[in-house]
Order: structure tokens, then sequence, then C-alpha cells
């Protein structure tokens, strides 16, 4: 039985990592194609990636931006922050509709296996058991999360550039409407301007990649 109970209206850190720690995104496509089915899974109704994957096979001139705009209607949870890394990725959500946060992370770790699967001719789990997930309990954390999430790439030594499989370019603004995925304003409405967030974010996100091992509240990777 899962320990965190979910209830509407609340946030919880999402995380899961690649069995064995092994890399879950291999190159750009990958990425790419995780990020494809976060926007399309998050949805009341199901089967929309399946539709999608089935107009690009018939050359719909459709684009993406108005594929979504026709068929996204109720969405099971909002996405605050987000990285995916090489071998695992996070999420701060908040649960919208009953079992939301379940529905929609049962969709994506099923239909993403499927397709990294078949893309390297492999066979079983990837990713390493149930997500794991803790609820977030106070607006302080929050806040302290989002950085830690924001810039998880850095915290985690992978590179001191910016991460472009982050929420961070959202919530600077610099991501085209196509790819958004997430609200970043229960965050940036605490703050009298990007800047100020962005001072909170780079000195907190500093502490914590010195100091991750001794984070309480974080979840271990």
């Amino acid at each position: 039985m899962r320990k965190t109970e979910f209830a509407i209206g609340e946030h919880y850190h999402i995380l899961n990592r690649g069995v064995d720690k092994r890399e879950v995104f291999m190159d750009d496509r990958d990425y790419h194609r995780f990020l494809i089915s976060v926007m399309l899974l998050n949805d009341e109704k199901d089967g929309l990636l399946e539709v999608w994957r089935n107009l690009q096979k018939c050359n719909s001139e459709i684009s993406f931006l108005e594929f979504r705009r026709r068929n996204l209607q109720k969405p099971l949870v909002e996405i605050i922050a987000y990285c995916f890394n090489p071998n695992h990725y996070h999420f701060i959500l908040k649960q919208l509709e009953d079992r939301g946060i379940e529905k929609f992370m049962h969709r994506l770790g099923t239909a993403y296996t499927m397709f990294f699967n078949k893309k390297y001719k492999r066979s079983g789990a990837l990713f390493q058991g149930r997500f794991k997930s803790i609820y977030i309990d106070s607006n302080d954390y929050l806040l302290y999360l989002s950085a830690y999430v924001n810039k998880n790439h850095f915290i985690h030594g992978y590179g001191n550039g910016d991460w472009k499989y982050s929420s961070l370019a959202e919530y600077r603004g610099d991501k085209n409407e196509e790819n958004k995925i997430c609200n970043p304003i229960p965050v940036l409405g605490q703050f009298r301007n990007l800047k100020d967030y962005h001072e909170f974010l780079e000195a907190n996100a500093l502490y914590l990649k010195n100091k991750k091992e001794e984070q309480k509240y974080l979840l271990e990777e």
C-alpha cells in the first residue's frame, strides 16, 4: 500500500528513477517523447497520445499546439515544476481530480516504458517500482522545493548551465507556448519580481548542491 494519501488541492513531490539507476533518457528524442507524454496524458480523457501519434503518421497539418487546445479539457493534475535528468525525474504536482496523481503517473510510466523498450529493443521494467511521493506540508517547503526541482540538474552535478528539460525556462518566460506544461504562478506570485525569485533560486540551489545529503525533506535518489 502507498503511504501517501493524495488529496484534491494539495501539493506533492513526485519522483522516480531508472531501475538499477540506469539512464532512462538516452538522447533528445527520448526527452521530447517524455515531454509530449506529460502534456497529452494529463487529461481526464485517455488516449490522446495515441491519437496524436496517428495524426503524425497521416501527415496531418494540425500543429501540436492546436491539437492540445482542441483536446485537453480537464487535467488530472497541475504541474508546478519539473526536471528530467538522465536517470530520474522530479515533479511538483497539485492534485485536481480524485486519484489524479495516480492515474497520471501510471499512464506516464506505462507509455514511456513501452516507447523506450521498443526503441532500444529491451523488455521489462524501466523505472524502479512505483513512483515515490511526499506531501508538501507547508508553503515554505513548496518554495524551497521549487528551487530544488528547477535546478535539480545543477544540484546533481550534471552541468553548470541551464537545462532545457526542466521548468526553469518556463519560470523565466523563455519557453514557447507549444512546450509549456507547468504553472509557475503559485511560486512566482509570492515574489516581488523574477529577479527576487532567481536570487532565491540560485542561493538555495547552491546550498542544496553542497548539503543535499542532509536535507530531511528530500527523497533519496
